[in-house]
């Protein structure tokens, strides 16, 4: 049963009220202070004190000081007035319990109110830093969008430079060859004059004079020939469709009819062993071979989609649980997925099946198939 309080005393002025409650022993930890516009209660066990107050005050803007066995209390009254005392008179319980209970709703309704309103701040902190953030990528993305573009068209205009360069370079070869051609035919023209008017000259000096101008004017024609000879044609790519074979040798090489009887065999005992599965027999005949089913696993685990990866493996594996690489590749997916413990069990059933491999070949054939391997 708690002490209740009466030994308190109080002052006010006409917008405060001052109260001092001695409290033995008083805590700050173990004190419970309640207060809202007309309710006051403070709990210190064992000690209880409750007040219904005279007028409303500002249960905000209010203030507890707790110390020196004392708690000293400073009430700012809503309308300046003077009470005629601390608490009002004629209270019955049931007065006093309605009191309480509003007390305590209002009391709810500001927490809740503080709640949600702390929660729409948050909600736009994270929101102003979402903007923040979506402004510092696109400022980014726009930074490094405008090195590349600056990149390009410092590399295309390095690229135009170089063209420029080749082109007069390729002029001035072109200036210079014309220059020795155009040389080169005066001299035959000086030379063809000296010889008419140079009369005393023998024939067999004429025959050589004029052989040795034919001589340059096929020099100057093969030259010419030289410069009308177009540029080589641009690279480029030829496709070539191949025709879609099982086998590896070539059509023209191969023999129809027992290839036909093979992949009908083959066919007939996938059909047989897809009956021992129901599920298997909506699939098509392709997602029904291991090894297609192996290599469409593997383009899933390049794209890093682990989970269908798996599902693959596994309807490879039902159909044949022989091949020691799908297991390996089923526990490359679970390590992918921190799935430990059954990446380890498919390692080690992929080590068994290449062990148990390994014993049913012959020692010889083995060091044979060593040989053969390392080209020994």
């Amino acid at each position: 049963m708690p002490l209740q309080v009466s030994d308190y005393s109080w002052q006010q002025t006409k917008t405060a009220v001052f109260l001092s409650l001695p409290l033995k022993g008083v805590c700050v930890r173990d004190t419970d202070v309640f207060c809202t516009e007309n309710y006051l209660k403070v709990n210190s066990p064992p000690f209880l004190f409750e007040a219904f107050l005279y007028a409303p005050i500002d249960d905000e803007n209010s203030k507890a000081k707790i110390g020196n066995d004392t708690i000293v209390f400073t009430l700012y009254k809503k309308e300046a007035a003077m009470w005629e005392a601390l608490s009002v008179t004629g209270v019955d319980k049931e007065m006093m319990q309605r009191i309480r209970e509003k007390s305590i709703l209002q009391a709810q309704e500001r927490a809740k109110e503080a709640t949600e309103a702390k929660a729409a701040a948050k909600r736009e902190d994270q929101k102003y830093a979402l903007s923040v953030m979506m402004k510092i990528e696109e400022e980014e993305r726009k930074k490094i969008e405008d090195m590349k573009e600056n990149e390009r068209i410092k590399a295309t205009e390095e690229l135009e430079a170089w063209k420029e360069y080749q082109r007069k370079a390729e002029e001035q070869k072109k200036i210079q060859r014309e220059e020795k051609l155009c040389q080169k035919e005066k001299q035959i023209k000086e030379e063809r004059k000296k010889l008419k008017s140079n009369s005393l000259t023998g024939n067999s000096a004429s025959r050589n004079l004029a052989a040795k101008g034919r001589n340059s004017e096929n020099i100057f024609t093969e030259k010419l020939k030289e410069d009308s000879i177009p540029a080589p044609r641009s690279v480029g790519n030829i496709k070539i469709n191949f025709t879609p074979r099982v086998f590896p040798t070539a059509l023209r090489e191969s023999q129809v009819a027992e290839e036909e009887e093979w992949l009908h065999k083959q066919a007939e005992a996938r059909r047989a062993m897809n009956t021992d599965i129901p599920e298997l027999c909506d699939l098509k005949e392709e997602e029904k071979n291991p090894e297609w089913l192996k290599d469409k696993g593997n383009k899933l685990f390049a794209t890093e989609n682990y989970l269908a990866a798996i599902n693959a493996y596994n309807l490879a594996i039902r159909l044949n649980s022989k091949i020691p690489l799908l297991y390996l590749n089923r526990a490359a997916c679970h390590l992918k997925l921190k799935n430990l413990h059954k990446a380890i069990e498919d390692s080690s059933k992929a080590c068994r099946i290449m062990k148990r491999h390994l014993r049913l070949i012959h020692p010889t054939k083995l060091y044979k198939l060593m040989l053969r391997r390392f080209g020994m």
